[in-house]
């Protein structure tokens, strides 16, 4: 349960439970069909069977049958394949260059910049708005003919917000460089189609979606070239040696294909509760605002920040008292930072330090919400710094 009288989750962008019947579905593959899917012998093509099929549902339901796809240990490592592989396998003249935003997880910005400080490519930022979204245009005039990749993150894990990523990708198609796109948040919500959406690298995690944890899927269109990133064995068509965990990439399609059902409504019911709250909160306390677009944004999430409020401060008040959230800032006890995707929105640092996440799911109740917006103006206080 994650939701007991006395504790309330509300940080699904952060990690969702399993769904019983994404366990049902894998728990054969623990117990019964266990062979290692690179074997000869019958067990092994039962695995070997099992992932194929998984392989299938999962480019069905998202467009991708003209892609390849690589099974991951989850998002961050179909990320740094997609960014690694693509500037290891940089052929033209003179250095590559990775044209991406300050407003990426960790695991593409630092990636770029951990490649660029290696010399191994040029690093481009694109400018965002207020709302931390990228203009279409801006993406047109920063292609060079030395941009090897462009990485737009599909909906923002920390302000919710979804890009215009059909455009993106048309602008890329059309200029004939690689797109690549972290849609680990959007998957769990977003009717995503590759192909529809000119996408050429996506990445995927389990996680976010009712799914296993140490499993995600990186889909690569067939023209790109990637180098391999892990070496050793020939599983994944090469592309990522070791061992398939195949109870877990029977877990990631089963729970793709649950997410799919009924989508509409389970997003109907996220936003209206999503909006309840943001009303609320934006009520109740002051110097509060809004991050992120206020209508192109995830159904279930719901992110602000709070003017000089101390961002870790909140979440120790808020876990102490029942509810388990996420801050929009990296700081840490001792050693506050402010939020880098605020401060590319135009967000100050008294603003920037006081980010708050909050996403609903599946096991969300009104009264969970209801009794978090009463606590919350009290806790906003506690926390408030008054330097």
């Amino acid at each position: 349960m994650t939701n007991t009288g006395a504790y309330t989750y509300l940080d699904y962008a952060a990690s969702t439970p399993l769904d019983p019947r994404v366990l049902d579905a894998m728990r054969p593959y623990f117990l019964d069909h266990f062979g290692n899917a690179s074997s000869i012998h019958r067990l092994g093509q039962v695995a070997e069977a099992a992932i194929s099929e998984a392989r299938e549902v999962i480019s069905a339901l998202l467009g991708g049958e003209e892609c390849q796809l690589i099974f991951t240990s989850g998002g961050t490592e179909s990320d740094n394949l997609a960014l690694r592989g693509i500037i290891d396998a940089w052929t033209s003249p003179g250095l590559p260059r990775i044209l991406t935003t300050p407003v990426e997880h960790s695991a593409v910005l630092g990636t770029a910049r951990h490649l660029a400080d290696q010399g191994r490519c040029a690093l481009d930022l694109l400018p965002v708005d207020r709302y931390g979204m990228v203009a279409p245009d801006d993406v047109r005039r920063a292609i060079r003919k030395d941009t090897a990749l462009v990485s737009v993150i599909y909906a923002n894990n920390e302000v919710g917000t979804i890009n215009p990523i059909q455009e993106i990708g048309q602008i890329c198609r059309e200029m004939g460089i690689p797109f690549h796109t972290d849609a680990v948040q959007a998957a769990a919500h977003l009717p995503i189609n590759i192909h529809d959406e000119n996408i050429d690298l996506l990445s995927l995690g389990a996680h976010k979606f009712y799914g296993p944890k140490g499993v995600g899927a990186l889909f690569v269109n067939h023209r790109l070239r990637l180098t391999a990133q892990i070496s050793g064995g020939k599983q994944e068509m090469g592309m990522r040696a070791g061992s398939s965990p195949t109870p877990l990439i029977v877990g990631l399609a089963e729970a793709l294909k649950i997410s799919r059902l009924d989508l509409t409504s389970r997003n109907s019911n996220f936003a209206e509760m999503r909006g309840w709250l943001i009303d609320q909160v934006l009520q109740k306390v002051d110097r509060a605002v809004l991050t992120g677009h206020p209508v192109f944004r995830l159904p279930n999430h719901a992110s602000f920040a709070f003017q000089q409020v101390d961002g870790s401060r909140l979440l120790m008040l808020l876990d102490a008292r029942g509810f388990a959230c996420s801050s929009g800032s990296a700081c840490k006890v001792g050693t506050p930072a402010p939020s880098e995707v605020l401060t590319s929105m135009g967000f100050t640092k008294d603003w920037a330090l006081g980010g708050l996440r909050v996403t609903v799911g599946k096991d969300t109740r009104d009264d969970d919400l209801e009794r978090f917006a009463a606590v919350l103006p009290e806790l906003i206080n506690a926390a408030r710094r008054s330097d």
